[in-house]
């Protein structure tokens, strides 16, 4: 299975995938445990030969979590946290247009670097601005379904 990248094409699972991903996300999740920061894991080639690796429990949460993306029919592609991003690729990620993200650059509300005459956003940046607009969304969702209860408009 290839993963994508910052700087590739998503992984696009086929319907086989999302199948095997789906066994495989059950089974692995199954052995989550809480406490340990390893854990190990026995790789059957397919001529029978064993191998046993162990990996940061992060690592298997991680991989977990992929499967489960999979198993739903969701691209995947893995972007290290110190990812200089292109402006296409960190709109894609926000999914707003090109123009738009550049006015949030421009506005100084996402912070980038000049490479010559092109903007790159540090993924921890983009992230951070992620953060803090769906933290201002809950919020006034919040104070919505707040105002509608006090006057009663039929939202528990």
């Amino acid at each position: 299975m290839a993963i994508a990248t910052a700087y590739s094409q998503p992984f696009i699972p086929t319907e086989s995938d999302t199948r095997l991903s789906e066994q495989s996300s059950r089974i692995l999740a199954s052995h989550i445990t809480p406490g340990s920061a390893t854990r190990r894991l026995k790789i059957v080639e397919d001529d029978g030969g064993e191998q046993e690796v162990v990996i940061p429990t992060a690592a298997f949460h991680l991989l977990v979590d992929i499967l489960s993306q999979m198993a739903q029919g969701n691209a995947i592609t893995l972007i290290p946290i110190h990812a200089e991003l292109t402006t296409q690729e960190a709109a894609d990620i926000l999914n707003v247009s090109r123009p738009f993200l550049v006015k949030l650059i421009e506005s100084g509300e996402i912070k980038c670097r000049k490479v010559g005459r092109h903007r790159r956003i540090r993924f921890v940046d983009l992230m951070n601005y992620k953060q803090q607009i769906d933290s201002q969304r809950m919020q006034a969702l919040d104070e919505l379904a707040a105002q509608a209860q006090e006057l009663n408009m039929g939202y528990d």
